[in-house]
């Protein structure tokens, strides 16, 4: 995508009220689902260690299913994500990808490899959410 329509996307989705352009389209995709969903609700916040740290939801749907949208999946969120599915094993926490990235440059392993071999479902957003993550 060009710099200045992604820009231009950043800027709606700040104005909505969301920090990228990617969350945006999640709210709308599960908008066009007429699902209810909390958006970084600050009550929901969970502690995870080894220093202590708290996680935001993205998103929170009505039956418990955290949604992250991730246009990157950093080694820090990676690291996160996996302290926070030890620690809180409750807790479902699913990815919405913008595309099936590599972790890195050097990497052979795709985002969707790393979800499989660590049990976090995921989708893309423009492929749309599934039906039954809303169940």
């Amino acid at each position: 995508m060009p710099r200045r329509v992604r820009s231009r996307t950043r800027a709606i989705a700040l104005k909505k009220g969301f920090r990228s352009g990617l969350e945006h389209q999640v709210s709308n995709a599960l908008k066009d689902l007429k699902t209810e969903y909390e958006y970084e609700p600050k009550e929901k916040q969970l502690p995870y260690q080894p220093k202590v740290r708290h996680y935001l939801p993205d998103f929170v749907l009505p039956n418990g299913v955290i949604l992250e949208a991730k246009g990157r999946l950093t080694q820090a969120d990676r690291v996160k994500h996996l302290l926070l599915k030890e620690q809180h094993p409750d807790i479902d926490i699913r990815f919405v990808f913008k595309v099936d990235n590599k972790l890195s440059a050097s990497s052979k392993t795709r985002y969707s490899e790393w979800c499989d071999k660590n049990g976090f479902l995921y989708c893309f957003v423009d492929d749309g959410i599934p039906k039954e993550w809303l169940k």
